[in-house]
C-alpha cells in the first residue's frame, strides 16, 4: 500500500530554524504544529492503512451519481430527521420513492433510484427536516448549480452527459521556470457589457495571454457563488464551477486548451470562509448552524459577513480536502492560490494586529486546527499532483508558510509578496518624484525570507476595484481620458507611462519565484471594476475589459502592453532566472540611481524626474554589454534618447583588477530604466 502523506517523514533538525535562528525560541510551537498535523493525518488515514488522497475522495461518494444500475444520492446531514430529493422529475413533490434513508450509525443519508427516475439536465433540491423545522436546500456536494433567469432562484442540476469530456493534455508538462501569472476573471474578461463565458475567454482572451508570454493563469470566481459582485469570494457550492460562465465541459476545454499552449491553470480557491446564505449555501443545511462552521462568536467573520469553517471537525476537513482533490482530478487544475490564509490562521483573522515581531506569530492566538488543515491540504495536493502549484495569500508574514512541511513549514510552494503593492501605493501617494529612494525601493522588492519563494506583483485585482485605484490611475488620473492619444500626451501622461514601466520592471526583475499581473493592468486599463449592483443600476459598464484600447495603435495603451510583453520575454529568456543571485552593484539615493546584476543581465534605474547622466559608471564583470530592453525606447512610448544598438565595452581600471571588475559607463536619461546583457 502507498505510504501515507506524513508517515515516514523524518523531521530534520528543523531546517526552518537552521535557516532563521531567530525562530529558536519558538521551536516547541513549530514542532507542535508539525506533530499535530502528523497525528491528524494518521487518524484520518487509519494509522496509515490508506493515503490522504484516498481519504480525500468524498466527491466520489457523496452527491448525485449515475451508476450502471441507476442513480445513487448521498448527503452528510447528521441533524436531519428526514430528507427528500425533489425536482423536475417528481414535480417538486415529496414522494416516498425519492426519500433518502439514514445509513445506520452515521450522519449520512442515501437514496437509490432506477436509471429512468432522473434525467440529465433536470433541476433538483433537497427537502430537509429536523427537530423543530424544515428547509429547502441545495446539496453540499452538488457539482452543477444554475440560477433561473426570471426568478433568480438557484437549483442543483443533474449533470451526467452521455459521454465524458476527452482530455487532450496528456503531453502537458508543468511550468519549470519562473511563474508569470495572469490573474483573470472569466465573466468580466470581455469587451461586451455582459457576463463572459469560458468559451469566449478561450477564444478571445487566452490567445492574448499566450502572445504576451505569460505561462500561468490564475482564475478567480470558479466556485459557485450567489452574488456575482462578490468576485467569487462568497462561495455557496464548493464543488460546482460557476454556471453563469458556461458548462463544466466548457471549463475543461478552456483548461485543456491552455495546457496545449504550455500554460498552467491555477484556481483561486476559497476555503477561508463561506457565504451565509442558507437556501444556496451551507449555513444551515439541516437545522444545525454549526454543522460546517464554528459556534458562538467565532461562527461569523467580523469583516466579511460570512461564515468560518470548523477546521477541527474531521468531516469538515474531509469536505475541504476532497474539494482540493476534486478540482485537480476532475478539471485538471494545476494548483491553487489559497485566499484569506491570514484570516484562517489567527483567531483575530489578523484584524487589528501589527505583527511587529516573531512573538506575534507564536503567542497562542493562532488557530492550530486551521494550520493543520492547510498543512494537510498542501500534502494532499502534492500527493495527487506532485508538480502542483500552491500559493498562499497571507499578509502577516507568518514564518514557514512557503517552507516544506518536513522542515517545519506549512508546505505552500509560494507566498504572495503583499508588501510590494502596498509599498508602491504608499510611494506614489506620499512622496514627490524627487524623493523616491532607490535603496528603499530595492530593499522592499527583495525583502523576503531566503528559504521561501514568493509571487511578486505591483497590483492585483484588489487595486482595480471601485474604492481603490490602479497604479496607472494613481499616476495619471483623469488625464487618462483626455491625453492618451498619440501626439496629445501631456507631462502627466508622459510621467505616468514612464513610471508604470519602471515600477513593473523593478518588481518583475527581482522575483524569486514568480510575477503576477491582473488582466488589463499590463496596458494600464483606465477603468475600475464595478460589478452590477443596486448602486449603479445593475450595470455591466465597468464589469468588463476594454481590449479595444490596447488594440488601437493611435492610443498610448499599446506602449505599456508592448513593454510588458518584451519584459516577460526577456526574463523568460534567461535560464533559471529566478534562481540567479541578485547582486547589487550600486545605489546612490542622491542621484536616484540603482544598478544590480542577475546572471548576464544588468539592470539600471534612474528615478530622477529631471536629471540625466552622462558616462555614469558601474563596476561590472569585464566585457561587452548591449541594451536588450529600454523603458525610454520610442516603441514603448519613451523619448528614444539612447541609441540602443551601441555596444558598450567596459573600461579597465587597475584599482579593481583583483576584483575582476571594470567600468561600464552609460548615458542614463531621466526617469528611465535599461537592461543590458553581457555578451
Amino acid at each position: 500500500m502507498e505510504q501515507s502523506a506524513l508517515h515516514g517523514y523524518q523531521m530534520k533538525p528543523l531546517e526552518l530554524i537552521k535557516n532563521d535562528p531567530y525562530l529558536e525560541p519558538y521551536e516547541t510551537a513549530i514542532r507542535g504544529r508539525y506533530e499535530f498535523a502528523l497525528a491528524t493525518e494518521k487518524r484520518l488515514t487509519r494509522q496509515g492503512k490508506s493515503t490522504l488522497s484516498e481519504f480525500a475522495s468524498g466527491y466520489l461518494y457523496f452527491g448525485l451519481h449515475r451508476t450502471q444500475d441507476g442513480w445513487v444520492f448521498r448527503e452528510w446531514a447528521p441533524n436531519a430527521t428526514a430528507l427528500y430529493l425533489v425536482g423536475d422529475f417528481n414535480d417538486w413533490q415529496e414522494l416516498s420513492t425519492y426519500q433518502a434513508q439514514r445509513i445506520e450509525g452515521t450522519g449520512n443519508w442515501e437514496l437509490q433510484l432506477p436509471l429512468d427516475a432522473i434525467q440529465h439536465g433536470q433541476l433538483y433540491k433537497m427537502h430537509v427536516y429536523w427537530n423543530g423545522g424544515k428547509g429547502e436546500r441545495i446539496p453540499a456536494w452538488a457539482t452543477r448549480v444554475v440560477q433561473d433567469a426570471k426568478t433568480s432562484i438557484f437549483s442543483a442540476q443533474v449533470w451526467s452527459p452521455e459521454t465524458d469530456y476527452e482530455w487532450k493534455d496528456k503531453g502537458y508538462k508543468a511550468v519549470s521556470g519562473p511563474l508569470f501569472i495572469y490573474e483573470c476573471h472569466i465573466g468580466m474578461a470581455q469587451d461586451a457589457e455582459k457576463v463572459g463565458t469560458y468559451t469566449e475567454f478561450k477564444e478571445n482572451v487566452l490567445p492574448r495571454i499566450v502572445a504576451d508570454g505569460y505561462n500561468c493563469i490564475q482564475i478567480m470566481a470558479i466556485q459557485e457563488h450567489p452574488y456575482y459582485g462578490s468576485f467569487g469570494y462568497h462561495v455557496s457550492s464548493f464543488f460546482a464551477p460557476s454556471s453563469r460562465f458556461g458548462t463544466p465541459e466548457e471549463l475543461k476545454d478552456l483548461i485543456d486548451t491552455a495546457h496545449q499552449h504550455g500554460i498552467a491553470v491555477i484556481m483561486d480557491i476559497v476555503h477561508s470562509h463561506a457565504v451565509k446564505n442558507e437556501l444556496e449555501g451551507l449555513g444551515n443545511l439541516a437545522g444545525d448552524p454549526n454543522q460546517y462552521f464554528l459556534s458562538g462568536s467565532r461562527r461569523e467573520h467580523p469583516a466579511w459577513d460570512s461564515l468560518c469553517f470548523d477546521y477541527g471537525r474531521d468531516e469538515v476537513i474531509h469536505f475541504l480536502l476532497s474539494n482540493c482533490k476534486y478540482w485537480l482530478e476532475e478539471f485538471h487544475f494545476d494548483g491553487f492560490r489559497f485566499d484569506g490564509v491570514t484570516s484562517m490562521i489567527y483567531y483575530s483573522h489578523g484584524l487589528g494586529e501589527a505583527f511587529t515581531n516573531y512573538g506575534d506569530y507564536f503567542n497562542g492566538h493562532q488557530d492550530g486546527n486551521a494550520i493543520c488543515y492547510l498543512t494537510l491540504a498542501n500534502l494532499l495536493i502534492h500527493q495527487v499532483r506532485p508538480h502542483a502549484i500552491t500559493i498562499a495569500e497571507e499578509v502577516s508574514g507568518m514564518p514557514g508558510l512557503a517552507a516544506p512541511v518536513s522542515s517545519g513549514g506549512y508546505g505552500f510552494d509560494y507566498r504572495m509578496a503583499m508588501n510590494i503593492p502596498d509599498f508602491w501605493i504608499k510611494t506614489i501617494k506620499e512622496l514627490k518624484d524627487e524623493d523616491w529612494k532607490p535603496s528603499s525601493i530595492f530593499w522592499e522588492v527583495t525583502n523576503r525570507r531566503a528559504d521561501e519563494k514568493t509571487i511578486s506583483y505591483c497590483e492585483s485585482h484588489d487595486q482595480a476595484l471601485v474604492g481603490d485605484k490602479t497604479i496607472i490611475f494613481r499616476l495619471i488620473d483623469a488625464d487618462m481620458y483626455w491625453h492618451f492619444k498619440k501626439g496629445d500626451e501631456n507631462a502627466v501622461v508622459h510621467r505616468g507611462i514612464a513610471l508604470h514601466k519602471m515600477i513593473r520592471l523593478m518588481t518583475a526583475s527581482t522575483i524569486n519565484g514568480g510575477y503576477l499581473n491582473f488582466m488589463g493592468n499590463e496596458f494600464g486599463h483606465p477603468e475600475w471594476i464595478d460589478f452590477p449592483r443596486e448602486g449603479n443600476g445593475w450595470s455591466y459598464q465597468y464589469a468588463k475589459r476594454q481590449w479595444n484600447l490596447v488594440d488601437n495603435l493611435e492610443l498610448g495603451y499599446h506602449y505599456l502592453g508592448d513593454f510588458d510583453k518584451a519584459m516577460i520575454l526577456l526574463l523568460k529568456s534567461e535560464k533559471n532566472y529566478q534562481q540567479q543571485e541578485i547582486k547589487e552593484i550600486w545605489h546612490q539615493d542622491g542621484d536616484q540611481i540603482l544598478c544590480f546584476m542577475r546572471g548576464d543581465l544588468v539592470f539600471v534605474f534612474n528615478f530622477s524626474p529631471t536629471q540625466s547622466y552622462v558616462d555614469y559608471g558601474f563596476l561590472t564583470p569585464p566585457g561587452s554589454y548591449r541594451v536588450v530592453l529600454n523603458t525610454d525606447a520610442p516603441a514603448f512610448g519613451g523619448n528614444g534618447l539612447n541609441d540602443d544598438s551601441v555596444e558598450h565595452l567596459t573600461v579597465f581600471d587597475a584599482l579593481y583588477q583583483s576584483e575582476k571588475k571594470e567600468w561600464l559607463k552609460l548615458y542614463i536619461p531621466a526617469r528611465c530604466a535599461m537592461v543590458l546583457r553581457k555578451d
